[in-house]
């Protein structure tokens, strides 16, 4: 737990009083009062928080919380807080050190809370169009906007002014911003194509908030990640068959030094992978088969990156996925999308399943929250 989450407060401080008379012989009187430190109540403090989407059509999203062993889920945090609710598509959370925005899509909503209580201190509803995602960067935040998703030339990142929580200015990149990532120099976005199919990242400097490039990946960009070289990892899922002209997957290693591609590996036209993970050296990865309760979750080395012929957990029917320490991988489970979901902790020491918690309806994303 950061110190900066304690309140301190001082009683007193400790002092010595000192009494002497020359005419009796009481002796000295010392009193002394510490200093006391009042921890606050964290309720939400050192676990983890799960995004549910809800149902689209009349539904409301909601946060869950895990607690740190994994053991227990609390729902509906947010309603049980503020005797209110989130809106309708619980898309993301984005975090400060101190504060977490929660994106609720369809109802063009981010709710700012304290992380560790979830108590609403402010609301952006001006400035967002159908947004996505929220990225902190030296000490500006950023959201991803598809605008009119019909519209292929409207999208874009809106800047956040997080004292006020006013959207100050706009980015305007490729269609279907999606998924955020900062190296602490470059903020780089997987552009995905809204309703349509996208195949670039998009390059923004933070420090003059413009586009600097964009760099060519597989269809449909659907998550990123970083290693520990520097490099970034992209992972396209390739468009799929509905579209009319199906391709496969790729994933693309690319030097951020120069945000030029290193190498990109192809899947099969008719393999569309998803939900990329790296965990030290190992990327992991997830591909669904032609049956529901048919997909694989695989792993390779980033080092020395070969694709994986064998999966290292099979059987699967998984929204999303999340490694969220050593052997430890959360997946977002979703039976139907009217129904509570769960998720489901796998040891990946022996790849099996050690606990399934039930949560709200459309489990999305989880974030370690602490």
């Amino acid at each position: 737990m950061k110190l900066s989450k304690f309140l301190l407060i001082a009683i007193t401080s400790a002092f010595l009083f000192y009494s002497c008379s020359d005419d009796d012989d009481s002796g000295n009187i010392i009193t002394v009062e510490e200093d006391i430190i009042v921890e606050p109540d964290l309720p939400f403090d050192e676990g983890f928080l799960v995004t549910n989407e809800g149902q689209f059509t009349g539904g409301i999203g909601t946060v869950s919380y895990l607690d740190a062993s994994l053991t227990t889920a609390t729902n509906d945090i947010f309603q049980s807080v503020n005797n209110d609710n989130l809106g309708t598509i619980v898309q993301s959370i984005g975090f400060t050190e101190i504060y977490a925005y929660i994106v609720s899509n369809v109802s063009n909503r981010v709710t700012v809370v304290d992380r560790f209580t979830f108590e609403e201190v402010a609301r952006i509803e001006t400035g967002i169009e159908n947004p996505r995602y929220f990225i902190e960067v030296n000490g500006k935040g950023y959201v991803s906007n598809w605008g009119d998703p019909f519209v292929t030339t409207d999208d874009y990142i809106a800047i956040i002014d997080l004292e006020n929580n006013i959207v100050t200015g706009m980015i305007g990149v490729g269609e279907g911003p999606e998924e955020m990532l900062t190296d602490g120099n470059q903020i780089y976005i997987t552009n995905q194509g809204g309703f349509g199919v996208n195949n670039i990242v998009t390059v923004i400097d933070p420090s003059s908030d413009t586009v600097v490039t964009t760099i060519p990946v597989g269809d449909v960009p659907n998550s990123l990640q970083l290693d520990s070289s520097g490099n970034l990892w992209v992972l396209g899922g390739g468009s799929p068959l509905f579209t009319g002209t199906e391709t496969g997957g790729v994933l693309t290693q690319i030097n951020t030094s120069s945000n030029e591609v290193i190498a990109n590996f192809n899947f099969e036209q008719t393999e569309h992978p998803e939900f990329l993970t790296i965990f030290g050296d190992d990327l992991y990865y997830y591909l669904s088969g032609e049956d529901v309760g048919s997909g694989e979750i695989f792993k390779s080395n980033v080092s020395n990156f070969e694709m994986p012929m064998t999966s290292e957990i099979s059987g699967l029917n998984l929204f999303n996925m999340f490694i969220v320490a050593e052997n430890t991988l959360l997946g977002c489970n979703v039976p139907d999308f009217s129904s509570p979901g769960t998720i489901d902790v796998y040891n990946l020491q022996d790849n099996t399943l050690t606990n399934s918690l039930d949560v709200g309806i459309i489990p999305g994303n989880v974030y370690i929250n602490e």
